[in-house]
């Protein structure tokens, strides 16, 4: 059971960070014709293509994967309870889970983005593909942080302010709800 666990929390973890990362990437104006890009579009387009023509996008918000995020998060834990004890429970608190779930995992998101692009700036220094996509979709949080603290001694601090700022919003969230945040 465990197995089928991780692997049902994994699948759902991961197609729900990507159809955020689709909503993010829409919203700074990515460069679609980007490998990146085009990668998840193309991972995404199957289930989000037919979603569109019910539910429009509202402005530079893509609805059609908001929503579809919102209902993976939301049953995502009735599906675990499904598994792990053999019933479902339908309860109202499932809808706050979802929303929970789903804030959870854009942070997660942003704080990948930033670790990976800080990480790509040693290695490949500008020259990837990647790169381009990573700063289109990192540079609206950094550069506000970088206008109050400039680099200091060539050193950029802005990526550690963003990560720090996440991780204090986490531990809001664990002070507020406490248990739950935990299991999300």
């Amino acid at each position: 059971m465990l197995t089928l666990t991780f692997l049902v929390t994994t699948l759902i973890d991961l197609y729900i960070m990507v159809l955020l990362l689709r909503i993010w990437m829409q919203w700074v104006r990515c460069d679609f014709y980007n490998p990146f890009s085009q990668f998840i579009v193309k991972i995404t387009q199957p289930i989000i293509g037919p979603l569109r023509r019910i539910i429009p996008s509202l402005g530079p918000l893509d609805s059609a994967s908001l929503l579809l995020a919102y209902i993976l998060a939301t049953l995502k834990f009735p599906l675990l309870m499904l598994i792990q004890a053999g019933a479902i429970a339908v309860d109202p608190l499932n809808l706050l889970v979802g929303l929970l779930t789903l804030l959870k995992a854009a942070g997660q998101l942003v704080f990948w983005v930033i670790i990976i692009r800080s990480l790509m700036s040693w290695v490949s220094q500008g020259r990837s593909p990647m790169d381009y996509v990573l700063f289109q979709l990192s540079e609206p949080l950094m550069a506000p942080i970088r206008r109050i603290i400039p680099a200091m001694g060539g050193i950029d601090f802005s990526a550690m302010v963003v990560i720090l700022i996440l991780y204090l919003l986490n531990y809001l969230g664990m002070d507020l709800f406490q248990g739950l945040w935990y299991q999300l």
